[in-house]
């Protein structure tokens, strides 16, 4: 009986420490990703962003919120060209096939042919689908310089 328990104290702990290694190398696969996201925006590669945005996507702006043709033809005409994101800190909890990531940036960006530089905390909502991400949200949220994510 104790050989039982001590294999299932063993399996239990191998279990775990499975679980916590694939969960760190999709989250170091989540955050490249999501640089490779930002240049894309930069470089308004909508062939590149199309097959990552989920056709069903959601993107919140401070102007409005909109789906995944709207957001691709906003990047593709440069109405808003998203010229550079410094990312300052980069947050992802994973639960089971879906993903949410805090990135805390100062996005340069030209919005109507003004340049702004805007600091936000923008949160995206992945799910793996075919063993690929899909982006399902992009949501920009406003904040101070000071404000810091939670990890």
């Amino acid at each position: 009986m104790r050989s039982l328990a001590i294999a299932f104290v063993f399996l239990m702990t191998f279990t775990q420490l499975a679980y916590s290694q694939q969960n760190d190398k999709s989250s170091e696969e989540l955050v490249a990703l999501s640089k490779k996201k930002w240049q894309w925006m930069a470089d308004k590669n909508v062939d590149s962003l199309a097959p990552l945005f989920h056709d069903k996507a959601k993107f919140v702006h401070m102007s409005g919120t909109w789906k995944k043709n709207e957001e691709l033809e906003i990047i593709k005409s440069g109405s808003i060209w998203y010229k550079k994101a410094d990312v300052h800190d980069v947050a992802v909890e994973i639960v089971d096939d879906v993903a949410v990531l805090w990135n805390r940036i100062t996005l340069t960006a030209n919005v109507r042919g003004n340049d702004v530089v805007t600091e936000f905390t923008v949160t995206e909502v992945y799910k793996k689908i075919d063993r690929n991400w899909k982006m399902l949200a992009l949501t920009f949220s406003s904040v101070r310089d000071t404000h810091k994510i939670a990890h």
